[in-house]
């Protein structure tokens, strides 16, 4: 099959989740033998040509608009207009806020998948304009792409429950290895076991702020390391930096190895977001083998079940206490990682979500 995916960053992944699962799933199905283009945007990438490979998937490199309304919507826009000139059969578009795009193809008889991803009018960052785009272009994407796809059951049940329209459940993916090497440890100064570790977005809904308080409260010499950034979010990063807590690091965005080695050696992991479906840091932290304590979210209980531990908001000093109970009890944070590497290793691996998108793609291609 011939398949573009658009409306991520593009690949290699160096920003976020959909990125991520860009790049895990169209190497995977360019491996299977199929032909697989990601759109790209030229302002998140030192590109020398147009048209590129990374492992055998084709890179078609666009401009875009660097803004906080327009970035995404405007590259798929043009993704979806260049693809009319290409004979891809299917094509996967990420975001519900791209929907209004995808009826535009279907009138040259592309088949379009739609990822839904989370519910983003809750975040904090839309204003009222945003939010309400992004309630009216979840109305969009019950007609106009072929099949819409959610990444969680919770996701799921608000579509047929809202909308009476059902999606096609395919979950996020993660792997189960670890990282030996120990390049970004040795480099901020930090021991195996010898951190906290969280990663996000650095905005609002993320939470990075009630981490950052609770964590002031314990009593540890361990650390606490926070990874990620935001292009738009500068007032609120600054805030975050200005704790007087030297044992809180901030590394910014880190990915591949570096990324590899601080999953793989946290004592554990702290997933507070509140805003979303499944999100990918969290089941790479249960992947890699980390203790995982994760916001009291539907969410994030459909992912980790037993294999995790859920701290509320609404209760107070909930998160300072369960870090202080796991710093303390180590016999119980091992517990934790060993069921989260057995739970991602049945439920949430990438061939398992590569064979479900696949048999999607076959199904709307009349292949099946």
């Amino acid at each position: 099959m011939k398949i573009a995916i658009m409306g991520t960053r593009g690949i290699p992944a160096n920003y976020g989740g959909f990125e991520t699962f860009a790049e895990e799933l169209s190497t995977r199905l360019v491996k299977r033998g199929h032909e697989i283009t990601v759109y790209c945007r030229a302002s998140n990438y030192d590109y020398s040509s147009n048209h590129l490979e990374y492992k055998g998937v084709k890179l078609i490199v666009l401009p875009t608009i660097k803004h906080k309304y327009l970035d995404t919507v405007f590259h798929t826009f043009l993704s979806v207009l260049y693809d009319l000139f290409k004979d891809h059969r299917v094509l996967l578009i990420c975001n519900s806020a791209n929907s209004l795009f995808s009826v535009i193809p279907r009138f040259r008889g592309k088949k379009i998948v739609l990822n839904v991803d989370g519910l983003e009018w809750k975040r904090k960052k839309w204003n009222k304009a945003g939010k309400w785009f992004y309630r009216f272009s979840e109305i969009l994407a019950t007609f106009f792409p072929n099949a819409i796809v959610s990444d969680a059951e919770g996701i799921r049940e608000y579509y047929l429950n809202r909308f009476k329209k059902d999606s096609t459940f395919i979950p996020y993916g993660a792997p189960t290895r670890k990282e030996d090497t120990k390049e970004i440890l040795e480099k901020l100064g930090v021991r195996p076991k010898g951190y906290a570790l969280y990663v996000s977005r650095l905005e609002p809904e993320n939470n990075a702020h009630l981490v950052v308080k609770a964590f002031e409260k314990v009593k540890t010499d361990l650390k606490l390391i926070i990874v990620g950034d935001a292009p738009y979010s500068q007032e609120y990063i600054d805030k975050l930096k200005s704790t007087k807590d030297p044992r809180i690091i901030f590394t910014g965005y880190v990915f591949g190895r570096h990324y590899r080695e601080l999953q793989s050696n946290a004592y554990f992991y702290i997933q507070a977001t509140e805003v979303g479906g499944t999100h990918p840091a969290l089941l790479e932290a249960m992947g890699f083998g980390n203790c995982v304590l994760a916001n009291d979210v539907p969410e994030h209980y459909e992912v980790l079940g037993d294999a995790g531990i859920l701290f509320s908001t609404k209760i107070k000093d909930d998160l300072t206490n369960k870090m202080q109970y796991l710093f303390e009890h180590p016999e119980a944070a091992e517990s934790y990682r060993e069921k989260a590497v057995e739970r991602v290793r049945k439920k949430y691996s990438w061939e398992g979500v590569t064979d479900s998108y696949e048999s999607l793609f076959k199904k709307l291609s009349h292949l099946i």
